[in-house]
């Protein structure tokens, strides 16, 4: 009865977290298919000035990210999450009712500061049992590409029917709607540390000297660029192309649709073949073919392809970068690691953004994509010349805060175990190992045995 009930909080936990998720992301992305048109009525506006609008919510996001995590371990996720929905109905109100840019890039700015990705993870990690702590990470993510998709092709319909106002204030209205879910569907969570949940400060630190996750960190960054550095050009092109602004979502639906079919064999082959950093690879080298393409392209039925290239590409990378640095993370660091792939993820998209609209008003669109396509190449170099990652996942066992020295090398000799990292203040073990070998119930007997052998479990 128990396991049962229990269960039903987990899928009401997850369920709650992802919609709460996609409300918020689907805000953030349905001003980018439409601000480089719409914003033109904007006092002020200039291609540099609208492409910082779309990406400036990335620089308050992105460093904002690890305190704000920090701070829902020593006051609370929900406090956190409430106050950061506040913050981001706010900005999404401010720039509503702006009439021009700056206005727009305050309101944008504002909703950055409303930075609670990491605390809704972390609520992810306190309200599911680790068994089924994939499965709730995947529907979260899943959730993140779904509100991409439906943002890009609700933006340009609802811009038609009320420009960037009615965008920006719909973005409120599903702020408040997530307030609601906060406080009313989220289950409280229990009161505990976890280091595979947030970053800890001292850890980061630790985490940014670590070379092997650099790769990673700067592929995350160079793709969330991308993705606004193209809607700062692509709008433009497909209205040359003889598509009407309120038409673009007809182009943008069929075309997500298909990528994301094409990218679910690659992303099997990446984790059942492990053939992960191969995937990364080729995913790469489409996003460059099709950026390079796009400096070429004239008629409509050229960006149909190469966005579905594109989609192709970025989802295969957006789903496999993740798993990656979550496989290599040291023992005990997954939180830190991924507190600095998500900055830096925030980070692209500001430079994106910023940047993307500077290179579009002073050297015009082909150099823009080509130049893109080139920066992928170049990361595609550096990636090919990293390790591929062992298939590992991490571990969290729980002690009564004392674990000797002969415990933790019975540990590490079990089949499958590659690291261990005893925090006696936490009251708890971490292990990387590998799932197909390790046997968890050998692992806890070890831990909770109060008998003084404890040799080899081979």
């Amino acid at each position: 009865m128990t396991t049962s009930a229990t269960t039903r909080t987990e899928q009401r936990a997850v369920a709650s977290l992802a919609s709460l998720y996609a409300l918020r992301m689907l805000g953030l992305f349905m001003v980018l298919p439409v601000m480089m048109i719409h914003g033109q009525s904007l006092s002020g506006a200039t291609p540099q000035l609208l492409g910082l609008a779309m990406g400036v919510y990335g620089l308050t996001q992105a460093l904002l990210q690890i305190p704000a995590g920090a701070l829902s371990d020593r006051i609370g996720r929900k406090p956190v999450i409430i106050g950061g929905l506040v913050i981001f109905a706010l900005g999404s109100i401010i720039a509503a009712s702006a009439d021009s840019v700056y206005g727009v890039i305050f309101g944008r700015a504002l909703q950055g500061c409303g930075a609670i990705a990491s605390a809704i993870m972390a609520l992810v990690t306190d309200l599911t049992r680790e068994e089924h702590r994939m499965k709730a990470m995947a529907s979260i993510g899943a959730s993140i590409g779904l509100s991409f998709s439906v943002a890009l092709v609700l933006g340009p319909w609802l811009a038609g029917m009320g420009g960037l106002s009615l965008i920006f204030g719909l973005t409120a209205v599903l702020a408040i709607g997530g307030l609601l879910v906060t406080l009313w569907v989220i289950p409280n969570p229990p009161a505990q540390p976890h280091r595979d949940a947030t970053a800890v400060m001292a850890e980061v630190g630790k985490q940014l000297r670590n070379l092997r996750l650099w790769p990673l960190n700067l592929g995350i960054f160079l793709l969330h660029a991308l993705m606004v550095a193209i809607f700062v050009a692509i709008p433009g092109q497909l209205t040359l192309s003889g598509l009407t602004p309120d038409h673009h979502s007809w182009l943008y639906l069929p075309v997500l649709g298909v990528a994301f079919v094409l990218m679910v064999p690659l992303i099997i082959i990446a984790e059942k073949k492990r053939q992960m950093k191969n995937v990364v690879l080729i995913a790469a080298l489409i996003i460059a073919a099709a950026l390079i393409g796009m400096s070429q392209a004239h008629q409509l039925w050229h960006w149909v392809g190469l966005l579905l290239l594109y989609f192709w590409g970025f989802n295969l990378m957006e789903a496999s970068l993740p798993s990656w640095l979550s496989k290599i993370a040291p023992a005990g660091a997954k939180g830190s690691a991924m507190g600095i792939y998500s900055s830096m993820q925030f980070m692209g998209a500001f430079v994106g953004g910023s940047l993307g609209g500077w290179v579009l008003q002073n050297y015009g669109v082909n150099v823009l994509f080509v130049g893109l396509g080139v920066l992928v190449v170049l990361w595609a170099i550096v990636i090919g010349q990293s390790s591929a990652p062992q298939h590992l996942t991490s571990v969290r066992l729980t002690t009564d805060g004392n674990c000797s020295e002969q415990q933790l090398a019975s540990l590490m000799s079990l089949p499958g175990v590659s690291e261990v990292l005893h925090l006696a203040d936490e009251c708890a073990v971490y292990l990387k190992v590998s799932a197909d070998v390790f046997d968890r119930n050998q692992a806890s007997a070890i831990i909770h045995s109060t008998g003084d052998n404890h040799g080899s479990q081979r």
